[in-house]
């Protein structure tokens, strides 16, 4: 069995009429192979550029037995290794491609990848929802959901607050403040001292990724259990926050991380340091989703699963045998490969649109906490102050 062909399908994630951060877009991957058999995947990391990257790679990879994964991603590291460190959209195409490999590869044995990656620890995965009020929290509790997150910096404890208030200390929670790069580490302690109350089960990426030493700061300065790894790629980017035992739950994003594989070996070395395994989910499609399900199946150290409840309708619509969830868990599925296919008909009435975070005009990214309002936001009472922003995208 040779690669005969490596296709993509571009498409438009975001809700109607919306811009900004929702301008988000979906990148499906499909291997087809000379014997007429084929394998989904997805790839996250930027996907209008990660496209191009997987373009760039079919080459190489036409010809080769589909069967042989860790080769072929040998193969495609090698062929980038000239453009500079490995980041997220080399690993995002990588990731895109070896998904569709596990699952070709599946489909092939009559096997769902949760076999082919070690077997099955669980049956069903646990998933948190996210709420930014008490109003939607309590809706999501109503329906089965037992760990909500909330986030960003404008206001955050006032919000966190209320939705304890309102959900009560049996349901877990979570924080993410989303690291942007101009919260300092020290407001970041400041915040995380006063969540200390409220009994997270984790305080995510408090700063900006790209200085280790400032997590560090942070790990060290308040009494919660810090996440992150969502914003790097591979084994080899998350090293150094496991070794240096600076977080207690890593967050690789499954379609960009590098590959199912990639996973597996970053679970391991996470379990060697006890750290806990929740993935980053916030800006992936239901492929991606199912492939993290079939990975954590078979993680001895999974914590929690990041889902995306009644996001968009394309969610829906794009992908066939849709997960079952029920109480706030997903079932594993039992079907060979990842167990799903693409709607492609559907995936075409979606047209890609931009990919980035469009810059409020209005307001001053810069350092903006220490610099301005900083008394009245770390009180909790930014919101009433007209005069001073803060950053709504976050």
């Amino acid at each position: 069995m040779k690669i005969s062909a490596i296709d993509t399908f571009l498409m438009s994630a975001a809700p109607p009429e919306t811009g900004g951060w929702a301008a988000r877009n979906w990148l499906f991957v499909r291997v087809s192979t000379d014997e007429g058999l084929t394998g989904i995947g997805e790839a996250s990391g930027w996907p209008r550029v990660v496209q191009t990257a997987i373009q760039d790679l079919t080459p190489i990879l036409i010809g080769e037995d589909p069967r042989h994964i860790e080769r072929l991603w040998q193969k495609m590291l090698c062929a980038i290794m000239g453009h500079g460190m490995t980041g997220v959209v080399g690993a995002g195409a990588m990731t895109g491609i070896e998904m569709a490999l596990w699952d070709l590869k599946g489909k092939a044995l009559g096997v769902p990848v949760w076999d082919l990656l070690g077997g099955k620890v669980r049956d069903r995965i646990r998933l948190y929802a996210h709420a930014h009020n008490a109003v939607r929290a309590r809706e999501l509790v109503d329906r089965g959901y037992d760990a909500i997150k909330t986030g960003g910096v404008a206001a955050c404890v006032e919000s966190v607050a209320a939705i304890r208030a309102e959900i009560g200390n049996g349901v877990d929670l979570m924080v993410d403040l989303h690291g942007p790069p101009w919260l300092t580490p020290r407001d970041a302690i400041a915040v995380g001292r006063a969540l200390e109350p409220y009994g997270l089960l984790f305080f995510e990426d408090p700063v900006a990724p790209e200085n280790l030493e400032a997590l560090a700061r942070v790990a060290a300065g308040v009494d919660i259990p810090i996440a992150a790894g969502e914003r790097h790629a591979t084994l080899w980017g998350v090293r150094e926050l496991l070794e240096r035992d600076i977080v207690d739950v890593v967050q690789p994003d499954t379609g960009r991380a590098g590959g199912l594989w990639q996973m597996k070996k970053i679970a391991a070395m996470a379990e060697a340091h006890h750290v806990m395994m929740a993935p980053h989910d916030g800006s992936l499609g239901p492929v991606a989703e199912m492939a993290a399900v079939h990975v954590l199946a078979t993680v001895p150290n999974f914590l929690i699963l990041e889902h995306l409840a009644d996001d968009v309708p394309q969610r829906y619509e794009v992908m066939t045998n849709q997960p079952e969830i029920s109480d706030g868990y997903l079932d594993v599925p039992d079907r060979p490969g990842l167990g799903v296919d693409i709607v492609e008909e559907v995936i075409a009435q979606y047209p890609s649109r931009g990919n980035i975070t469009a810059p409020d005009p209005t307001h001053d990214y810069s350092y903006v906490m220490p610099r301005s309002g900083r008394g009245r936001w770390l009180r909790g009472d930014a919101r009433s102050e007209g005069s001073w922003r803060a950053g709504q995208v976050f």
